[in-house]
This record gives C-alpha cells, structure tokens and sequence, in this order.
C-alpha cells in the first residue's frame, strides 16, 4: 500500500468524506430529477404545457386576430 506518513489517517479520512459527499449529492440530484420529472408529466396530463413546447395549430390564427384588432 501507499506510504501516506504519519497523516494517513486525516488524509484517508479526507478522501472519504469527499466521496460520501459527492455520493450524496449525485444521489439527491438523481432524485430530484425524478420528482421534477413526475411532477412535469402530471401537469402535461392534466393539460398545463410548457412554454418551450410546440404550439397548437390554431396558435397563429389567434394571434394573427389580436394584431388585426
């Protein structure tokens, strides 16, 4: 094994709160992502769309109307 001295404690130590740290918050991310996730496909199915979503073909028209007036 690596010759870490007479700090091998701390520094192993170290290493392995980063890890546990970074675990955590890949972990939290994965699960938030789902959540957002559930929480997006419930609002498309009740109808409520993104703004970024491809607009309905009666769109243009409508706003062609509120120009004209």
């Amino acid at each position: 094994m690596l010759n870490l001295g007479p700090h091998a404690v701390f520094i192993v130590a170290a290493y392995a709160v980063t890890f546990i740290a970074v675990a955590a918050l890949m972990l939290f991310i994965i699960a938030d992502d789902r959540h957002q996730r559930r929480l997006l496909a419930e609002l498309e199915r009740k109808g409520i769309r993104r703004r970024s979503a491809a607009a309905p073909a009666t769109a243009p028209k409508q706003a062609a109307r509120k120009r004209r007036a």
